[in-house]
C-alpha cells in the first residue's frame, strides 16, 4: 500500500489553504492591473452614459405625455366651446321659428277675421 503525503488530512488541508491564498493574491493582482481598471472604467462610462439615456427618453415621454394630456385637454375645453355655441345657435334658431310661426298663425288669425268682417259686412248689405 502506498503512502504519499497527498493523502494525509493535514497535507490537503494545507495545500488547499494555500490554493486559497494564492488565489486571493492573484485576484489582488488583478484587482490593481492598469488594463482592468482602464476596462472597469470604461464599463462605468458606458452605464452612466446608457442610464443617462434612459432617464433622458423617460423624460422626453413624460413630456410627450404631459403634452398629449394638455393638448387633449385643450380640444375638450374647445369642442365644449363649438357644442355650447351650437346649441345656442340652435336655440336661437328655435326662438326665430317659433316667433314667425307665431307671426304666421297671427297674420292667418287677422285673415280669417277680415274673411269674417266682410262676410257679416256682406250679410248686413243684404238685409238691408
Amino acid at each position: 500500500m502506498k503512502n504519499t503525503d497527498r493523502d494525509r488530512f493535514d497535507v490537503r488541508l494545507k495545500t488547499s489553504s494555500q490554493a486559497k491564498k494564492n488565489m486571493l493574491e492573484r485576484l489582488k493582482e488583478a484587482a490593481n492591473d492598469p488594463e482592468r481598471v482602464a476596462k472597469r472604467a470604461e464599463r462605468q462610462k458606458v452605464a452612466a452614459a446608457r442610464e443617462a439615456a434612459r432617464k433622458a427618453k423617460a423624460t422626453k415621454l413624460l413630456q410627450e405625455k404631459e403634452q398629449l394630456a394638455r393638448q387633449q385637454s385643450e380640444d375638450a375645453k374647445r369642442e365644449e366651446e363649438q357644442t355650447a355655441l351650437r346649441e345656442a345657435a340652435l336655440e336661437a334658431e328655435r326662438a326665430e321659428a317659433a316667433e314667425q310661426e307665431i307671426a304666421q298663425t297671427a297674420a292667418r288669425e287677422a285673415e280669417r277675421k277680415a274673411e269674417r268682417d266682410r262676410r257679416y259686412a256682406a250679410r248686413r248689405a243684404r238685409k238691408r
